[in-house]
């Protein structure tokens, strides 16, 4: 019986070693992602800033090639 659960011990511990391993290397891959996103995060906000600005310019350029074509038309 002792041997029984000397076995079931050292597979018991065996799991939990290699639970810890997984779980190491899901907070190291949470790391990076996170990293990941806010990278694209930040792109995102450079990106929609910079549209944003460039609209009025757009509008304006829009409108004076409008007013360049004869009878409005474009």
């Amino acid at each position: 019986m002792r041997d029984q659960m000397e076995q079931r011990l050292d597979e018991l511990k065996r799991e939990y070693e290699a639970g810890q391993k997984m779980l190491a290397d899901l907070e190291q891959k949470k790391m990076t992602l996170e990293q990941t996103m806010l990278r694209i995060s930040g792109a995102i906000q450079v990106l929609e800033e910079m549209l944003a600005a460039d609209a009025p310019a757009s509008s304006v350029q829009a409108g004076e090639a409008r007013a360049a074509v004869p009878n409005g038309q474009v």
